[in-house]
């Protein structure tokens, strides 16, 4: 009986093999640095505490080498958090209740040190720590009787493993980024704008979310909305815009870098690290996953389109969904914006709140309390009427208060699922919560126009409108072929407006471009269109990366295509390249089949895109995939036929073109210029 309930050193191979992984998994995670280890090695110690609980309770003893696998493993995980870590340790403790402020709460929000992360981690693993030595010394101590033994070893193994699944709920897994980093390139290129803000227009940039390419009515859709309209009526329609990507993050990415999703690891959707106690507490898990190499959001050291305003003189603010990350470099007033308002976070995750922030500081104005109805259930009917509010303070204030011209960033949270709309619009269009929605947007939108034709700022105001990507359970692609998430038109071409009065003759109102642009073509662009040069130089891209983008002023002028074989559009899912798309002179085509008479070769350009591999949209035919297609989008904007039987060596040509683009992508991710 004295060997029951005993600590046993033998050499028996089970134990000293998992001992053998604790140590494996250790030495992982401070030669690789990534979370993704890390979180093998919390996954490794739950699993180690099941196991140390069934050898208690079915051998009566506990083997020393587990005990040992596991404290391996946990001073891994602790030292990889302590040396690498990005903050104070304490961000998981954090919530989205109303009066949260990291101005009174630095630990929290980043403003640590070695020491503090040391005691943060400290606190975050004592339950764990504490419980393991306890089953140690217990299972090793000769003097206390069997029976108490056994019972108190079996309740410490329970609370071992409870404190094992609360380390994966609650551990910070915020750590410093494992890549090459651009900040020299970044403050070079940022210190050379020159600060000339005279006769410069504004900016409004319009992003919606999840709003489908024909669910505005200039677009065909069978409700109205006459505010976004107006923009296309007074500016161009443009009928073959693309986002840069099918999901919402990547989208933004592109939008404000000129640059490829891929190019930052920001190539998914950014979850919140800050969280309540959930069950799979997004970040910890999912950002490991999905980023990659411990990126949490838009890299500091990505250039963005408002740092180059704020440094040219421009007022910059940002209101809506951010969705770019949550606490240090990533925050949206570190990188570039004056003043944000909004949330962090999509409005389908949790904790989800809105936050007033400045100087990368934020006090959370409407917490998650305020978000639910009078049965606790979720409400975000008022989002509209408050980020409404914010930006036409902001505005009234910049135009009254200063001579500075404005960038405002104006990225609203719908039509994203779930919908909401307010009271007084809940219920007007008969055509449910997502029209509600759209239509409320739609009036405020019209009453932010009023204030900017009050302000006296309209017609020098460059007003631009479009959605991140192609609609998911809701709404109109205009019969394109896919949605959300998918490489397909449906999925990645958007409605896409602009409106500037005073325009200099670029362009005649009330007209339609049938040429391509795209995302990352905006940094370029409205660096051409508002004339901010760097060191005298007009329209100067930074020299120590590659800008994907390419300016579509050509396509606002004249209808010129820009996007030729030259810079082509990517249609990307992760570090895949799906599809590829330009256009050429249609004679280009006519030269290399002179025997074909079709039609379509009589227009003076075709757009081509070509899939190496695409998922198939038709759930029924999950199993089958769409290879070696090639679109001639300029007869078949639906993607319903594959003509590379009839141009094979087009395919060819085109596939050789993306596998070369994916292998410089793969070879040099940052795209970096040496």
């Amino acid at each position: 009986m004295e060997n029951k309930f005993s600590l046993d050193k033998s050499k028996k191979v089970f134990p000293i093999i998992l001992m053998v992984i604790g140590i494996g998994v250790m030495a992982a995670q401070l030669i690789t640095r990534l979370n993704i280890v890390a979180l093998v090695g919390l996954i490794y110690c739950c699993v180690m505490s099941a196991v140390i609980f069934l050898s208690l309770i079915i051998k009566k003893k506990v083997y020393a080498p587990m005990i040992y696998g596991y404290a391996f493993a946990f001073i891994g995980l602790f030292l990889f958090h302590v040396i690498w870590g990005a903050d104070a340790g304490f961000g998981a403790f954090s919530t989205g209740y109303t009066g949260w402020s990291t101005v009174d709460n630095p630990l929290f929000a980043g403003e640590g040190s070695v020491f503090t992360r040391i005691l943060g981690n400290l606190l975050l693993g004592l339950p764990a720590i504490a419980s393991l030595l306890a089953i140690f010394f217990v299972a090793k101590k000769v003097g206390m009787k069997t029976k108490a033994k056994g019972t108190v070893s079996a309740v410490l193994s329970v609370l071992l493993m409870a404190s094992s699944v609360l380390a994966v709920l609650t551990g910070n897994m915020r750590t410093k980024p494992v890549t090459e980093r651009l900040w020299d390139g970044h403050d070079d290129y940022l210190d050379g704008v020159d600060e000339n803000t005279e006769g410069k227009p504004n900016v409004l940039f319009i992003l919606m979310d999840d709003m489908g390419y024909g669910d505005t009515s200039l677009n065909g859709s069978i409700y109205d909305t006459p505010n976004m309209d107006s923009i296309g009526e007074n500016g161009l329609n443009f009928e073959n815009f693309y986002s840069s990507y099918s999901v919402c993050s990547p989208a933004r990415f592109a939008a404000l870098t000129g640059r490829y999703p891929y190019r930052g690891y920001a190539d998914n959707v950014i979850y919140p690290t800050i969280s309540t106690f959930s069950p799979f507490a997004q970040t910890r898990v999912f950002n490991s996953y999905e980023m990659g190499n411990n990126v949490d959001g838009m890299l500091g050291d990505e250039i963005t389109i408002a740092e180059v305003f704020q440094q040219a003189g421009y007022a910059t603010g940002a209101f809506g969904k951010w969705h770019l990350g949550d606490y240090g470099e990533y925050l949206p007033t570190n990188q570039g914006f004056d003043y944000f308002y909004g949330s962090h976070h999509v409005n389908d995750m949790a904790p989800f709140y809105h936050v007033s922030e400045e100087n990368g500081e934020y006090t959370i104005v409407h917490g998650v309390e305020e978000m639910k109805d009078e049965n606790g259930n979720k409400d975000q009917s008022k989002l509209t009427e408050w980020i409404h509010e914010e930006i036409t303070t902001w505005i009234t204030d910049t135009v009254t208060n200063s001579d500075e011209p404005f960038f405002a960033y104006y990225a609203s949270p719908w039509p994203h699922g779930p919908v909401f709309a307010g009271d007084d619009y809940d219920g007007v269009s008969g055509m449910g919560t997502y029209v509600d929605c759209i239509t409320e947007f739609d009036t405020y939108l019209g009453q932010l126009f009023t204030t900017l034709e009050d302000l006296g700022v309209l017609e020098d105001t460059i007003i631009i409108f479009t959605s991140d990507n192609g609609p998911a359970l809701e709404g109109s692609t205009a019969d394109l072929r896919g949605a959300k998430y998918l490489p397909y038109e449906g999925g990645q071409k958007v409605p896409f407006m602009i409106r500037w009065d005073n325009n200099g003759g670029l362009f005649e109102s009330g007209e339609t471009r049938t040429n391509s642009a795209t995302f990352v073509d905006f940094f370029p662009t409205l660096i051409e269109l508002c004339g901010i040069t760097n060191g005298g130089n007009e329209n100067a891209m930074p020299e120590d990366r590659t800008i994907d983008g390419v300016s579509f002023v050509p396509v606002i002028e004249k209808d010129t295509p820009v996007h030729t074989q030259e810079h082509p559009i990517l249609h990307m899912k992760r570090e895949d390249i799906k599809a590829i798309q330009y256009t050429v002179p249609s004679q280009t085509v006519k030269d290399m089949y002179p025997d074909y008479d079709y039609e379509i070769l009589d227009s003076e350009y075709l757009t081509l895109k070509y899939f190496d591999k695409a998922p198939n949209d038709n759930s029924a035919f999950f199993d089958k995939s769409r290879k070696n297609w090639l679109h001639i989008l300029t007869d078949d904007y639906q993607e319903n036929y594959n003509r590379t039987t009839v141009y094979p060596e087009i395919s060819d040509k085109m596939n050789a073109e993306l596998k070369a683009i994916q292998k410089d992508f793969g070879a040099n991710r940052r795209g970096i210029i040496e």
